[in-house]
């Protein structure tokens, strides 16, 4: 695997730089040599965040963690990251495409236990109303979600707006 380690509001210093390849080094089992993997490493007062990004074929395998030591926050990501290509591994293996992928043959190969299938339970089907982001932001603090989908007023396009940490607000939009 190949890293791209960035640091905001910290030095990626020669020992952070080592134990985040020692750590994250661990998941080449399952990766192409070629494989890269994005490493962004945040401290915000107490809150050391190390956030793990990994391009595969189409798909984003992500992950973050937070504490108050950025080498316990590297030890816990990957395994985030582990858990996630064990349960995860039908979805992201494509068998016939599997030659062109980022992922070694032993993973490709081995069996895990899908410990949850994902099942879709309900489907809600409503006609999104043209509405500024601010305005779909009222709508879904009114409804008492943690999202709400609408199409933008003014790119006449599908957008969403979330709820983020620290009462913030998110938007969504497509690039084109």
């Amino acid at each position: 695997m190949r890293f791209t380690i960035v640091g905001k509001n910290i030095d990626v210093t020669p020992g952070l730089k080592a134990a985040v390849e020692e750590k994250i080094g661990k998941l080449e089992k399952y990766f192409t040599p070629d494989t890269i993997a994005n490493v962004t490493l945040n401290v915000d007062k107490e809150r050391h965040k190390i956030e793990v990004t990994i391009p595969v074929k189409g798909k984003i395998i992500r992950a973050e963690q937070i504490s108050n030591d950025m080498y316990v926050s590297i030890d816990l990501v990957e395994e985030v990251i582990e858990r996630q290509l064990k349960k995860y591994k039908s979805k992201l293996v494509d068998k016939q495409q599997a030659e062109a992928s980022n992922f070694k043959k032993e993973y490709i190969d081995s069996e895990y236990m899908d410990e949850e299938e994902i099942r879709i339970e309900r489907l809600k089907k409503f006609d999104p109303k043209p509405m500024y982001a601010e305005d779909a932001c009222v709508q879904m603090e009114l409804l008492g979600h943690n999202f709400f989908v609408f199409v933008n007023a003014e790119t006449d396009q599908v957008n969403v707006v979330y709820k983020r940490k620290g009462n913030t607000y998110g938007l969504i939009e497509p690039e084109n």
